[in-house]
């Protein structure tokens, strides 16, 4: 008989949730009543919507607890642990028998995300005994050159997770013939897209596969120092990281002659940004790296010929270093089993907005947009359609549901005017108005300007000017066709890719949802009854019945009449704040 296990999920979305306290809970437990049982944390195994998640291994099976609270935890102590009875109303997964959130793992490959949820981050012996560092031993046992290395890369089809899609093997095969006597390799995880929280949770649940991706990468280009680049929002990142790099150093894989390479000395160093978006566009990055302001220089030169104090540097983001010491140990051929053919393997999604099951996916390039929307995002929650998607993050663009059969893969999501970016998708019902979407994302996009270019930092400026006065109801009948100026005047004239994408959520909501934009600037309505200003309340005399809850609650007075009498609502007054609309219990108020 194996020992029984007790698993608690400690990502960021388990403690913000509040699994460490039931961690704690459990633990007090154990030591108060002796219980025989091994007590490990782990990261998040992508089942956000259901933290916090405690799994119980035993003789029986695999359990995984879902929405455990203090209360709860006691529960299963005294069940499970205590009279070996699983409480089935709190299981979402077993490999046992069916689930509804079964589904969610089913049609997932999990390739980067291989470890999360499945060790425990903090401990490197959990990381090898899965496998870790063993390609790495790998490349040093077999001998294998640069060259050997980088054409195993090429050959897997991997391109950057990052957004821009570029062939992560010739990457790495410019910096190698970039000749120098210094060479540097630095991850980017600088994640700043609204939604998207990929590289958090890869970095917080499994640090020692970037790690051992780096290395491998170093010693492809020749690099002897590296650097990850991680914003300070992250702290629990951070210290995983900082803990993952230390036990690397003490097992030999970091430091001189890495895993008893002769000749191959490589190190690790974190930098902590201040969390600037546009540090993830890779030349202001190795300038915030360096010191300076992050803001993006002219290439080229490129960073594989003058990256990091001038030298040659190669920048992949979190995700893509992830996916190397798979492919090395399994084999490129493994790893182009997956996906179409110009975009192989598997790509992380982080499902966000309305959406059942908010969370991490990892899916086959391939999967239809559809597919991970409701077989595996659950669907729309309550009774509201599905409207689109927004892909691509702040830089990206809004795909509409007539367009969710669309393939995810670089050449069928840019064909949208949508981009893969680092794998943010945002998922918007029939409420959702898309002209505000549009102002929401620009909005961020003119505020994380560095303003080094005219165009970005004047050019956003004014067209957000132009989406907010359109949204407040003061549209004019030239504002489609200047917004559509101006996004190409800034898609043209920046130098860097936040500038160059900036208008892509505008111009995607303007090709597919150009009747919400006309509503908006003709009739002064929002079809979606999601901006105030365009909205009208009214009180519907039928169903009246002169409660007076409304005027009660109004916060400018603007309701008037007496008890058990018709009530009125002064337009003039009224701030459409909407308190009258939720407070009212009789459906009295008609919102248009």
């Amino acid at each position: 008989m194996g020992k029984t296990k007790v698993i608690v999920g400690l990502g960021s979305c388990g403690i913000a949730a509040g699994a460490g306290k039931v961690y704690e809970k459990i633990r007090a437990l154990k030591e108060a009543e002796n219980l025989d049982f091994a007590l490990s944390k782990t990261s998040c195994v992508g089942m956000c919507y259901r933290e916090p998640l405690v799994e119980i291994i035993d003789d029986s099976g695999q359990y995984l607890y879902g929405e455990i609270d203090e209360i709860r935890a006691v529960e299963l102590m005294n069940n499970h642990i205590g009279n070996d009875n699983p409480v089935k109303e709190y299981i979402v997964y077993t490999d046992l028998y069916d689930t509804p959130d079964k589904k969610y793992f089913e049609g997932q490959v999990k390739i980067a995300l291989r470890n999360c949820g499945m060790i425990d981050p903090e401990i490197i012996d959990e990381y090898q005994s899965r496998g870790g560092y063993e390609a790495l031993k790998k490349i040093v046992s077999e001998k294998l050159s640069s060259q050997d290395i980088i054409k195993e890369v090429m050959d897997s089809g991997l391109r950057g997770r990052g957004g821009g899609g570029f062939l992560t093997g010739l990457k790495w095969k410019y910096t190698l013939n970039s000749r120098s006597p210094e060479k540097y390799v630095i991850c980017n995880a600088d994640e700043g897209d609204p939604g998207a929280f990929m590289d958090r949770s890869l970095l917080e649940g499994d640090p020692h596969s970037v790690l051992e991706g780096m290395i491998i990468a170093a010693a492809a280009v020749e690099a002897s120092a590296g650097v990850i680049y991680c914003r300070a929002e992250y702290p629990l990142a951070l210290k995983r990281l900082r803990i993952a790099i230390r036990q690397a150093r003490e097992k030999g894989y970091l430091g001189k002659d890495v895993a008893g390479r002769k000749g191959f000395s490589f190190d690790i160093t974190v930098k902590e940004g201040a969390g600037a978006f546009v540090c993830g566009e890779e030349t202001a990055l190795i300038a915030s790296v360096e010191g300076e302001r992050g803001m993006p220089r002219r290439r080229p030169p490129f960073p594989a010929a003058s990256g990091l104090w001038n030298q040659p540097t190669n920048i992949n983001n979190v995700e893509t270093y992830a996916n190397i010491p798979w492919i090395i140990r399994n084999g490129a051929s493994e790893y182009s089993k997956f996906g179409t053919e110009k975009s192989r393997g598997t790509k992380v999604f982080a499902l966000a907005g309305k959406i059942r099951h908010g969370g991490l996916v990892e899916v086959p390039m391939g999967i239809s947009i559809k597919d991970i929307v409701f077989k595996l995002g659950g669907g729309i929650p309550g009774d509201k359609s599905f409207k689109a998607v927004q892909l691509g993050g702040p830089s990206g663009g809004c795909i509409p549901a007539y367009l969710s059969d669309t393939i995810v893969d670089f050449e069928s999501v840019n064909a949208t005017g949508a981009i893969m970016g680092s794998g943010g998708l945002v998922v918007m019902d029939e409420s959702t108005c898309m002209v505000d979407i549009a102002r929401f994302f620009l909005d961020f996009t003119r505020k994380e300007s560095c303003g080094k270019c005219t165009f970005c930092r004047i050019g956003t400026k004014r067209m957000l000017e132009i989406l907010v006065r359109i949204t407040e109801g003061e549209g004019r009948d030239e504002d489609i066709p200047m917004l559509e100026e101006l996004a190409g005047q800034i898609k043209d004239s920046s130098l860097c890719g936040l500038g160059q994408t900036a208008p892509n959520p505008v111009l995607t909501t303007i090709r597919y949802f150009r009747d919400e934009y006309e509503a908006h600037i003709n009739q002064k309505k929002c079809p979606a009854k999601a901006c105030k200003k365009l909205l009208t309340y009214e009180i519907n005399e039928q169903n009246c019945t002169g409660c007076t809850v409304c005027a009660r609650n109004c916060p400018v007075d603007a309701i008037s009449g007496e008890r058990k009498q018709l009530h009125l609502i002064d337009q003039e007054l009224c701030i459409r704040c909407g308190i009258c609309y939720t407070k009212c219990k009789f459906e009295a108020i008609t919102l248009s």
